[in-house]
């Protein structure tokens, strides 16, 4: 009777398809758990109420580490002190 091992060939495929398999499953779980441990992080901190002059109406907001700014339907750039929430710079926004 012959021996109905597999070739060497065959079996070294093998050990290399479950090899990688088993790397795309661990690479996947990785990538799920960094996504999750990313978006799970804390919000950043808005401030409760922004006090718009003159009655603007907000179309955009944005922060950065000292300040937010909160672009209007008038095409202005409002930019607020973040401690304070006094308004520290008004930019225009020109229409071409």
């Amino acid at each position: 009777m012959t021996d109905p091992s597999e070739p060497p060939n065959i079996k070294f495929l093998r050990r290399l398809v479950t090899g990688l398999t088993a790397t795309m499953i661990f690479g996947l779980l990785v990538v799920i758990g960094l996504l999750v441990i990313r978006f799970s992080g804390k919000a950043p901190n808005l401030p409760e109420v922004i006090a718009m002059p003159g009655g603007e109406k907000p179309v955009a907001f944005t922060q950065g580490p000292d300040w937010y700014a909160v672009v209007t339907a008038n095409d202005q750039i409002l930019i607020f002190d973040r401690m304070s929430g006094a308004l520290r710079q008004t930019v225009d926004i020109e229409r071409q």
